[in-house]
């Protein structure tokens, strides 16, 4: 089994015939993905990559294509009114991969989605991957390998030398989340925990965070109480100093909450494997499954 997605997805791309869209509904094509369908306005008729039609609006894309995905690369201006077109037009699974949309928008897009039973991962996210079967975002595939080691991040990079580490130690992985790090996003830690761990193919979960928020401790209280599978974990930005912030436009440490001693005291507590350092993931993973 698998996480969200699976060989089955059918994938259209909002923003196909941008630099960015193009290249990446290319890459995922490439892999292996279902992309049935583009959408741009007023590009309605053409075809990408002389395979794949494009059409003016998702509604008429899930219509022609039964479409259950949507990978979005809107500009961040764009971004809000294209996660709820794809909602309103009946789409399952909505990855929105663009980077700032302004925060009054988002939270706009988080009050309508309460009215509609899809998922949404990110924005400013790397997406999601079933190695092997299907890839929805901008992560490089070619460091993934179908195993039972399911990855939840709040950090696209992380998640890559977390992968790239599972796969050297000759595991691999069964779904790999990126949740995104911007302060309203949609899929949490906590759900994405919730979805690996009904999994049964998933026998260990990797879940990395970073300073900001409270959604590592959320995520550790639900391991404490419902998590039987070993989880391990690695939380970036001990060092960063409050008010600071870091990478991401969540990662910042106010009002002295969100710091990634407390993160960890609080995964600790809750029995999850903490990694030390990020160089560490792999073996704990490799300790953690008995190998």
């Amino acid at each position: 089994m698998s996480v969200l997605v699976d060989a089955n997805t059918r994938l259209l791309v909002q923003g196909i015939t941008g630099k960015s869209g193009s290249f990446h509904a290319s890459a995922c094509k490439e892999y292996g993905t279902q992309v049935v369908a583009g959408v741009t306005p007023a590009r309605g008729g053409e075809k990408f990559e002389k395979t794949v039609p494009i059409f003016d609006t998702v509604s008429e894309a899930v219509a022609a294509t039964k479409a259950n995905a949507s990978m979005i690369f809107v500009p961040p201006e764009f971004a809000a009114d294209a996660i709820l077109e794809a909602a309103d037009a009946g789409i399952q699974l909505i990855v929105a991969i663009t980077e700032g949309i302004p925060v009054m928008d988002m939270m706009r897009v988080r009050f309508a989605l309460r009215e509609h039973s899809c998922v949404l991962i990110g924005p400013n996210c790397p997406g999601i991957i079933t190695p092997g079967a299907c890839k929805i975002g901008i992560m490089p595939g070619y460091i993934h390998r179908p195993g039972n080691v399911g990855v939840v991040s709040r950090s696209g990079t992380l998640t890559y030398e977390a992968v790239w580490q599972i796969t050297s130690q000759g595991l691999g992985q069964s779904t790999c989340i990126g949740v995104g790090g911007d302060p309203i996003h949609g899929l949490t830690l906590q759900k994405a925990v919730e979805y690996l761990h009904a999994d049964p193919d998933t026998k260990a979960i990797v879940m990395i965070g970073e300073i900001g928020g409270s959604e590592e401790e959320e995520a550790a209280e639900y391991i404490h109480s419902r998590v039987k599978k070993p989880v391990i974990s690695f939380v970036a930005g001990a060092t960063a100093p409050p008010g600071k912030r870091m990478g991401h436009a969540g990662a910042i440490i106010s009002g002295g909450q969100g710091t990634a001693q407390a993160k960890i005291e609080a995964l600790k507590k809750a029995g999850v494997r903490v990694a030390e350092t990020l160089g560490d993931i792999g073996q704990e993973v490799v300790k953690a499954l008995g190998k």
